[in-house]
């Protein structure tokens, strides 16, 4: 039998929407959106990232991370320096660090349920296959 592969997209992006609904939902509770979390992850794994290299990492426009970016620093959560030539540099700042460290905790609980239908081999499946569709993103 064949896999009907319009099923499997839908199948891709129903599992894709709820792991963000139900991530959003929670990270309220630390005072961030999915967004605003993914951004704070962003600027911490890289280090003196442009905006634009922040950018892509989370998937958005380069627009739409500097409002992003523009709120963040407003919060209090990012601090913005200058970098080389025009290119800023983002980095965060105490209460930012709390605020990782806090949606850390509630993604390993969220997620932790989110992934409880699958035993371990089926979320090592999940994962190579997901990988094999990614190679060279």
């Amino acid at each position: 039998m064949t896999t009907d592969l319009e099923r499997l997209g839908q199948a891709v992006k129903r599992a894709q929407y709820r792991n963000h609904r139900t991530m959003d939902l929670a990270l309220q509770d630390v005072g961030v959106s999915l967004v605003q979390w993914d951004a704070l992850r962003a600027v911490d794994r890289m280090p003196g990232a442009s905006g634009h290299d922040l950018a892509v990492a989370t998937f958005q426009s380069d627009q739409a991370f500097g409002t992003l970016a523009s709120r963040l620093v407003e919060r209090g959560l990012i601090e913005r320096s200058a970098g080389r030539g025009r290119r800023l540099v983002h980095t965060l700042t105490p209460t930012g660090r709390e605020a990782l460290d806090d949606g850390h905790r509630v993604a390993a609980r969220v997620l932790d349920e989110l992934f409880a239908p699958l035993d371990e081999p089926g979320r090592a499946a999940l994962m190579a296959a997901l990988t094999t569709l990614t190679v060279g993103e």
